[in-house]
């Protein structure tokens, strides 16, 4: 990143510091309303609007007619709201009576959205963020061209791990003290308590339905720590005294090195650790199972994982810079190439083996051994817009030397051994765990290899071009542009996912945008009809976006349909199947072949990503910055449907054409662009 960017961004985030910090008159807390029950009528309306897109591909496809179809399903919208439906609604609003904070957050979001899904977590459900690389690193140790210890650690690597945990405590500890988004604001509320999901949280394997762990009291022993991994082996080291002070620096850098010599003694005599964190890489029944045994063999396993549930977060040391190495003589790419971006985001989702992670914790920092970074969290307590935005205050201050005890990181020698205040967390194991690690890492390779993740950085233009010159929402229109691309690959339209936060609610999470309307179909159309006029191709790309800002306003104040309907039938009586429901295109209609959601600028970031919710989908993360857009985007390599480089190549040509058809045309402003399919 450019030096004066960053002094950019630095300056911004501390002039959000102040400008939040309470005065000593600062106001009392402000209170969040309670996300309401949506109205009947008009989410049942809103729903088979919903369908008209859908019912007119088929009907373009020799179905029958849209407008017949439509009608049907108004009319079984009817039926439902007449009957059963106003049932369920009143149980709904029970439940909301009942409910101490927010109807769904209480009792559905997570065990529907993700506790009771039994897929592994690795790729499927855990998101991934790339960090840029550190100003103050030498450019020898970024080429792995630094000599490394014994473990294949480095002594940057650990000084760039010390410094991220640093930050990331420093922020954890101004926003408890209320020095950033206090009380008094809205936001404040919203951010304060969502952040707090993302510390001392660990997701726990059960058969049938996930919890989460409880937060330990700040007083209890474990709540002054984090979890450190390296080779597999897992630590901790307190980052908080006994006051609940914040350690310093120093102590952080010490503790870390001391872990490596031990690390690297280990190694010396032959050693290596029974790899246990894969088994949180596994499908969650057989993860539960084997938890249930380890924990059972032994009281001292049992105090492992109460440890690693109430550390604060986890941190990877990885052995490794993936990328760096190849089995042939090709030299390794480039740094800030895009094949070397993708390695970095590859390690940072997986790394190669899904070894040295504990894929349950719900935030983990991983440095690898050039100090490339980045963060890797479990999606259920909290979305990943919160954890990047704790993340960029820890990467937008580089490495300080002085406050280290030495300008330059020492190496790692014989004298960290006397160095205290660390554990270890060893695992007492059998022949049957033995068996289930070496069974999760075949699977969890199967699952990395079968993952397309790629990055894309699109430069010719963006957020301000969109904004300024085309006056259009920046997000719309990207939504729009994944739209135009996905028919250019696929030649047909699918139900889309957009994520939009419910913030202004007590407890508020996410609501669903159905990108795919019947105006963004008509654009889609009409960009690769080449009869149809620019002029024509450009009203309809308006008609589209103001669509889109429609549902994303109604969506994020409570005014979004699936998160209504999810409740709905949950309502249901025994035995109940109405029509609405039974209707094969409800399920279309919720099948998010396509699932975006759009994080921030992305200044800090090289990329970012979540896996491809279908087999033969596409999982994109997207961040508009003012003058580029990076997509993250992941398929799977065994779907003949699908291929990632395929649709970044879509998604180029999309909005390049778009760009066209903003920008006034020297000549006639009917003339066609040609779209290629």
């Amino acid at each position: 990143m450019l030096p004066s960017l960053r002094h950019k961004l630095r300056t911004t985030v501390r002039r959000q510091m102040v400008s939040t910090r309470p005065s000593s008159g600062s106001a009392p807390a402000v209170k969040l309303p309670r996300l309401p029950v949506p109205d009947l009528q008009r989410t049942l309306n809103k729903y088979v609007q919903s369908l008209a897109p859908l019912l007119e591909e088929e009907e373009a496809r020799g179905g029958p007619s849209a407008d017949a179809s439509l009608e049907a399903r108004f009319r079984w919208a009817t039926e439902f709201e007449q009957g059963a439906g106003g049932q369920c609604q009143q149980r709904l609003i029970e439940l909301d009576r009942s409910s101490p904070r927010n109807w769904l957050d209480d009792n559905i979001w997570l065990k529907k959205a993700y506790h009771e899904w039994r897929a592994p977590l690795l790729v499927n459900s855990n998101w991934w963020l790339a960090f840029f690389n550190d100003t103050t690193v030498p450019v020898d140790v970024l080429r792995e061209h630094s000599p490394s210890t014994a473990s294949g650690l480095n002594a940057w690597q650990i000084r760039r791990a010390a410094w991220l945990i640093h930050r990331t405590i420093d922020f954890k500890d101004k926003l408890e003290r209320q020095e950033i988004y206090p009380d008094t604001t809205r936001t404040g509320i919203w951010f304060r308590e969502t952040v707090a999901k993302m510390f001392h949280v660990c997701r726990i394997p059960q058969i049938g339905c996930d919890t989460l762990a409880p937060r330990p009291a700040s007083s209890s022993p474990g709540a002054r720590n984090v979890l450190v991994m390296v080779h597999d082996w897992m630590y901790t080291i307190p980052v908080y005294d006994k006051d609940m002070s914040a350690s310093s620096l120093a102590s952080i850098e010490r503790r870390l090195r001391a872990i490596v010599w031990d690390v690297s003694q280990r190694l010396h005599d032959g050693k290596a650790a029974v790899a246990v964190g894969l088994l949180s890489s596994d499908e969650r029944d057989r993860w539960a199972k084997n938890l249930q045994h380890l924990l059972a063999l032994s009281p001292q396993n049992e105090q492992n994982f109460e440890a690693i549930t109430q550390a604060a977060f986890a941190v990877s040391l990885d052995a490794h810079t993936l990328g760096s190495t190849t089995p042939s003589s090709a030299p390794p790419p480039a740094l800030e190439s895009r094949e070397e971006i993708d390695f970095h985001l590859q390690n940072i989702r997986s790394s190669h083996n899904a070894h040295n992670r504990w894929f349950d914790k719900a935030y983990t920092l991983i440095v690898e051994s050039n100090t490339r970074a980045g963060a890797m969290g479990e999606h259920s307590p909290c979305d990943a817009l919160v954890p990047s935005i704790v993340a960029e205050y820890a990467i937008v201050e580089s490495i300080d030397a002085a406050a280290f005890e030495d300008a330059v990181p020492k190496d790692v020698s014989g004298a960290d051994a006397g160095v205290g205040g660390w554990e270890r967390l060893d695992w007492v194991v059998d022949g049957a765990i033995v068996d289930e690690v070496r069974g999760a890492e075949a699977r969890a390779q199967e699952l990395i290899a079968d993952s397309d993740d790629s990055v894309l950085w699109f430069t010719d233009y963006g957020a301000d071009w969109m904004k300024g010159f085309a006056r259009l929402s920046p997000d719309a229109y990207v939504q729009m542009a994944l739209q135009l691309a996905w028919y250019k690959t696929r030649g047909t339209f699918t139900a889309t996912y957009e994520t939009v936060l419910t913030r202004v609610f007590d407890r508020g999470r996410t609501e669903t945008i159905r990108t795919l309307t019947a105006d963004s179909r008509a654009f889609v159309l009409a960009m690769v009809d080449p009869t149809t006029s620019v002029t024509t191709r450009h009203k309809l790309l308006n008609r589209a976006i103001q669509t889109h800002t429609g549902l994303t306003r109604e969506a994020a104040t409570g005014k979004g349909i699936d998160r209504h309907l999810l409740g709905l039938r949950l309502m249901l009586p025994p035995g109940e199947q109405p029509k609405l429901f039974n209707d094969p295109m409800f399920d279309q209609s919720q099948s998010w072949k396509l699932s975006t959601s759009g994080l921030s600028a992305g200044h800090l970031f090289r990329g970012t990503g979540f896996g491809a919710s279908y087999h033969d989908g596409y999982g994109i993360n997207y961040l508009s910055g003012p003058d580029m857009i990076k997509f993250g985007i992941e398929s799977k390599h065994s779907c003949a449907e699908t291929s990632t480089a395929g649709f970044q190549a879509a998604l180029v040509d999309a909005l390049r054409e778009m760009k066209a058809i903003c920008t006034p045309q020297p000549f006639a402003t009917d003339t066609p662009v040609v779209a290629r399919l």
